[in-house]
């Protein structure tokens, strides 16, 4: 037994890198029995595989491991006629399961939908269908996929998202969760079981990061993944609501990676607001003018990365100055600096807090990026 063969009896599932794999050597459009080659990257063995069709439609695999290639095509050839049988037990199966699949999407469309009535019809749908087991607090995650530059989202990276959702449902009680994949996401909607709901939503949030993370890895295409994670609703009908925080959460993570790869709504402060403004808007505001002159400048990002450094610490200089590891004077010089190009004043609590919302919403629009390689150099005063 290999790797790839000993984690799909664990998890019931492999990886979105072994079906790019299986894909490249042919495996989807085999009509007959073809043998699959090692792969050492992944701890995969040499494979016979046998494509399980039902009038042409293809329904599965059956494996065989021949480490050794050893199984003869007269072994292969007596093995094939038996999947006829198998074939229309999966596609009787399969025409089942899609027809369910079919229903919860379409019931989840209702749940997300703008008019309240669709909504309530929706959840009634998830309930009668059997779907969810009962109505209650519920929640809503998105889950989003980093494409690398210059790549679309390509069908291994859907594979992918849609496993990370189906082994989050998997982990949770039956009928606890549904799923959907859209266009350029996917949602897991969750009713939230336990008496400390936080702690619960928390892990839930970490398993799908975890599988999704976990999913993604070796794919060319995806740099890397983020979860947003809505508040905690009293009822299945409001779950549009939890839904529309959760997308806004991965928005704000998609701009801000310091975020990290799991956004929760009710953790993101000032940018709750910011979020809900268009794309636009967010890119022609001008909260501070005097401060546009330094974010159209590379070279003042250590400027404005100290400046939002000593917004964040409360104005505590002594603070600014050990997380920037700092001499207390260069701070000083370079404050200084900031209100002498910024046309402004820190003492002034209105001008302080416009300057905070103004580095705030230009990161949102990525006209901010602390920690970008920009070759700026700030002198510093005396001996800083």
């Amino acid at each position: 037994m290999d790797e790839v063969r000993r984690l799909s009896i664990l998890r019931r599932q492999t990886t979105a890198e072994v079906i790019a794999f299986f894909r490249e050597v042919g495996v989807q459009q085999a009509t007959g029995a073809i043998r699959t080659p090692a792969c050492p990257r992944l701890d995969m063995l040499p494979r016979v595989c046998i494509p399980i069709r039902h009038g042409g439609l293809l329904l599965g695999f059956l494996w065989f491991l021949d480490p050794d290639e050893s199984m003869t095509d007269e072994e292969i050839a007596n093995v094939s006629p038996t999947t006829t049988d198998l074939a229309l037990a999966l596609y009787r199966e399969n025409l089942s399961g899609e027809i369910a699949s079919q229903h919860e999407t379409e019931a989840i469309r209702l749940l997300l939908a703008d008019e309240p009535d669709a909504r309530q019809h929706g959840a009634l749908a998830l309930l009668d269908e059997g779907a969810l087991a009962d109505d209650g607090p519920s929640i809503a995650m998105a889950a989003k996929l980093i494409m690398c530059p210059g790549e679309r989202l390509d069908e291994p990276a859907r594979i992918a998202v849609e496993q990370a959702l189906l082994e989050s449902r998997r982990w949770l009680r039956p009928r606890q969760a549904v799923h959907m994949s859209r266009y350029d996401h996917g949602v897991l909607l969750v009713r939230c079981k336990r008496r400390r709901t936080g702690v619960e939503v928390r892990e839930i949030a970490a398993r799908l990061n975890a599988g999704l993370q976990s999913a993604v890895r070796g794919l060319p295409s995806v740099s890397g993944a983020v979860v947003g994670v809505g508040q905690i609703r009293s009822g299945l009908a409001e779950l549009r609501e939890s839904y529309d925080e959760a997308t806004l959460a991965v928005r704000v993570a998609l701009q801000l990676p310091a975020v990290g790869p799991i956004a929760r709504w009710s953790k993101l402060g000032i940018y709750r607001v910011l979020s809900q403004l268009t794309s636009e808007d967010i890119r022609s505001a001008s909260v501070h003018p005097g401060l546009e002159k330094l974010l159209d400048n590379p070279l003042h990002l250590p400027l404005l990365e100290t400046l939002e450094t000593y917004l964040d610490l409360a104005c505590s200089a002594g603070a600014t100055a050990q997380q920037m590891n700092l001499h207390r004077t260069s701070l000083y010089y370079r404050l200084q600096r900031v209100e002498e190009l910024a046309d402004t004043s820190l003492k002034d609590g209105h001008e302080r807090l416009s300057l905070h919302l103004a580095l705030k919403v230009a990161r949102l629009a990525g006209r901010y990026r602390p920690g970008a390689d920009t070759g700026g150099v700030v002198e510093h005063a005396g001996t800083g």
